[in-house]
């Protein structure tokens, strides 16, 4: 494999004599002019070292430096200055760069450096600064990111937290809706009283309201003792609803009592008990499309939906997916008793580019793949589910629906297929109902791409 280099200069004539020489020593090269074409190179390829002037005219190598490791922290820079900017040189190795040359460059020298980094690619000093920022986010109850996104997401929470209001939280499956309900509970009034989760897509409508609202003795066959139900086991706290869009009509008519009583029924008893619980409600589907379909009620939808926190894509916050990544990590790491040192460029560039159908919960499964697969001490592209793939399979931000132009419908069809049951942590039926297909289509499609046992 033929290692890129990327090198940052403005000077024409000393980029053309850099990459002459680059090239000579077995390197591919890519040149930018100034500092803001070689952040755009960063964001649109992958690169294994870049070398950046640090005086340009557009954008300074200290900016495009600060910009190129906020979005891949991984990616090794060495700074190239004149003896004078040595004091400025030093300022960018405390911002993360690698490294630093004088001119006129000694190519000895830069040889040496460039073998240095290959030879340790999967750097140390990079891991170790994501470790420290990542440190830095445990303020937010367990949520990670920094990512303009993200930190919207968070200013919603705080202020929705203290109040009393019914919250509707709303994203894609494995977004981490569970994480950001306990936010809210950890961070109101009720922070010390009983914080209850349920999913009412993993319960039977039949039992459901059981579980909801408890039980007399003798209330049906089975019925050997009274039981609490999950509301009055949430009182003076908060209740989680998971799935809520997954409730049937007559459970919903009974739901919407309970929030304008604030009392329960137990099934099989006449008595009405007060209940005190904030009801924070989550779901993956478009509840407000659902009432106007009739499918869901909309004086619940109203009643639920006081106040609606949406969790964005991982996708649409790629910046968030180092942090993510060395957080995984570490904890994998541990759980799998293996001594996992960190990323490698090449595998964080790729993490960084794919569009994660799945969500975070896609990205914790491949990282503890990876940890478990690592043939080294380092996280490598080639670790990761999608790392032998080719490019054309795998889904990537940058390319749209023009990226799909050329590919067969199959090979779109079983990466589809494949993202879904491995977000689904391998759950034949969910991954069948999140696709929209039925559970035998699906049999037959696993076991066409060997994935059936």
């Amino acid at each position: 494999m033929t290692h890129q280099i990327l090198v940052v200069e403005d000077d024409p004539a000393h980029a053309r004599m850099l990459k002459t020489l680059i090239a000579d020593w077995g390197y591919e090269v890519v040149l930018a002019d100034d500092g803001d074409t070689g952040v755009e190179q960063v964001k649109s390829r992958s690169f294994d070292i870049v070398l950046l002037d640090m005086k340009m005219k557009r954008l300074s190598g200290m900016e495009a430096l600060k910009q190129i490791l906020e979005y891949n922290p991984s990616l090794p820079v060495v700074m190239m200055t004149a003896y004078s900017s040595v004091d400025t040189a030093v300022e960018a190795l405390k911002i993360g760069a690698y490294d630093y040359l004088t001119k006129p460059l000694d190519f000895d020298r830069l040889k040496l450096t460039l073998e240095r980094i290959l030879e340790r690619i999967f750097l140390q000093s990079e891991n170790q600064h994501l470790k420290e920022r990542l440190k830095s986010t445990a303020l937010h109850h367990n949520i990670l990111g920094k990512s303009p996104a993200m930190a919207a997401l968070l200013d919603t929470l705080n202020m929705v937290a203290p109040t009393d209001a019914n919250v509707l939280v709303t994203g894609e499956s494995g977004t981490g809706k569970e994480l950001a309900a306990a936010a809210l509970h950890d961070n109101s009034p009720r922070k010390d009283q009983p914080f209850v989760r349920i999913n009412c897509a993993a319960i039977t409508p039949t039992l459901l309201e059981s579980e909801l609202f408890g039980h007399a003795k003798g209330a049906f066959t089975g019925a050997d003792k009274k039981r609490k139900g999950k509301f009055l086991l949430a009182h003076k706290g908060s209740i989680l609803l998971d799935e809520i869009g997954e409730m049937t009509l007559p459970m919903q008519v009974k739901l919407l009592r309970v929030l304008q009583e604030k009392e329960i029924t137990p099934v099989g008893s006449d008595d009405n008990i007060s209940v005190d619980v904030r009801v924070i409600a989550a779901t993956n589907r478009d509840l407000k499309a659902m009432a106007k379909q009739g499918t869901f009620r909309q004086d619940l939808f109203f009643r639920l939906n006081v106040v609606t926190v949406t969790i964005p894509p991982l996708r649409e916050r790629p910046e968030d997916i180092p942090e993510l990544v060395l957080h995984f990590l570490a904890r994998f790491s541990k759980k799998n008793r293996r001594e996992i040192k960190g990323v490698a460029p090449d595998a964080m560039d790729a993490m960084i580019r794919y569009a994660w159908p799945g969500n975070v919960r896609e990205l914790m499964n491949a990282v503890e793949r990876a940890v478990v697969l690592a043939r080294t001490d380092y996280i490598t592209r080639m670790d990761l589910p999608f790392g032998q793939t080719d490019e054309s399979e795998t889904p990537d931000r940058a390319h749209g629906a023009g990226h799909l132009e050329n590919t067969p419908l199959s090979r779109i069809e079983k990466q589809a297929i494949l993202s879904t049951y491995a977000a689904a942590d391998g759950n034949k039926s969910e991954t069948a109902r999140r696709l929209g297909i039925t559970r035998k289509t699906l049999l037959k499609k696993l076991k066409q791409y060997g994935k059936d046992k």
